[in-house]
């Protein structure tokens, strides 16, 4: 799990299916040595691991991501960024239908449209 040690929840609001937070990065995470040295960023895989961390902390379920129909990487995010995450889901049979999107008051980071399973 990457919450409370590469990232924490600055802020959060739920209503429904729809949860949104800010996430603030620990910059000094090792994680940022690797990914990259001389410019660090959030790996993609992070940013999906965060999605599917906070989504299980919602519905009390353990996911695994089934499908990513549609991801789009369309900015960096350095450690210094503190953006939000938007996670709308749908329960399905045996799933959840889930739309999840990191923002900054002034771009749009990340996007996810993907089916995340419940392990029994």
């Amino acid at each position: 799990m990457l919450i409370n040690d590469f990232y924490k929840i600055a802020e959060e609001q739920t209503e429904g299916n729809t949860y949104a937070c800010k996430i603030v990065f620990d910059a000094s995470h090792d994680i940022f040595k690797g990914h990259f040295p001389a410019q660090p960023v959030v790996p993609g895989v992070c940013m999906l691991q965060i999605v599917k961390e906070l989504l299980q902390q919602q519905t009390g379920q353990q996911l695994l991501i089934r499908a990513a129909n549609n991801v789009k990487f369309l900015q960096l995010i350095t450690p210094e960024v503190q953006p939000t995450l938007n996670i709308q889901w749908s329960e399905m049979e045996g799933a959840y239908k889930v739309n999840a999107a990191f923002k900054t008051e002034d771009a749009q980071l990340f996007k996810l449209d993907g089916q995340f399973e419940i392990i029994q």
